[in-house]
């Protein structure tokens, strides 16, 4: 395991397109759920232990082999927003190219041919974790860090939020993304055994029913 390899796949500014996205805390902020670091605080858990667990545990079985395509038929089942598919696949397509262009493989290749509108995004970044040659709670820690960071730093700028106190919030959350991972790493290794179905659905309904109206809008300043 390269701990290199593991800071250039979490660095936000590896170019694969999330700083685009909110994780649906513009949404969040127009209807008056989100107004400071509380509240961001309590959106990032809900986040964290919903659709970022399924998201970790689907990156995870990556790694550790498992079809990837049978992955991404599971994921489209896991994700019953239309809005929030076009997302994923969007930000799966970004994160192919990065990733062929940073750590290239077969199975990256084989991907990208069999997607060419992309992936969901997990799936990719489980390939790439393992082409990088990490393990499964690396890619499970990587998703789940976004997860949680992407809506930290959107508040920031929707907000105006001292970037001192979304800091903080992502440090406090540290214990449970740690203990998350090791779930969702649990939660891949069933997957070996008894095929992507044992992977968890837990979801967010509210966040799928403000990802259809937040695509809607005329205009917003996060893609998602």
């Amino acid at each position: 395991m390269s701990r290199a390899a593991l800071l250039v796949l979490a660095d936000g500014r590896f170019p694969a397109g999330g700083h685009a996205h909110s994780g649906g805390a513009e949404a969040a902020v127009r209807a008056g759920r989100l107004t400071g670091a509380h509240d961001l605080a309590s959106f990032c858990r809900g986040r964290l232990h919903t659709t970022g667990r399924t998201a970790a545990a689907l990156a995870a079985a990556a790694v550790l082999g498992v079809d990837p395509l049978a992955l991404d038929e599971a994921a489209d089942a896991r994700t019953p927003s239309p809005a929030l598919r076009a997302t994923a696949r969007k930000l799966g397509r970004q994160m192919t190219r990065a990733a062929r262009a940073t750590w290239p493989g077969p199975e990256l290749a084989a991907l990208a041919a069999a997607r060419p509108r992309g992936a969901h995004q997990p799936i990719v970044l489980g390939l790439a974790a393992r082409s990088a040659g990490l393990g499964p709670e690396d890619a499970a820690h990587c998703v789940l860090y976004e997860t949680v960071s992407g809506p930290a730093t959107a508040a920031v700028r929707l907000l105006s939020l001292d970037p001192f106190d979304a800091t903080a919030v992502l440090a406090r959350l540290a214990p449970e993304i740690d203990a998350t991972a090791q779930r969702a790493v649990s939660d891949a290794h069933r997957a070996v055994r008894d095929g992507p179905g044992a992977l968890p659905a837990m979801s967010a309904p509210l966040l799928d029913i403000t990802a259809e109206a937040h695509a809607a809008w005329p205009v917003r300043l996060f893609a998602s």
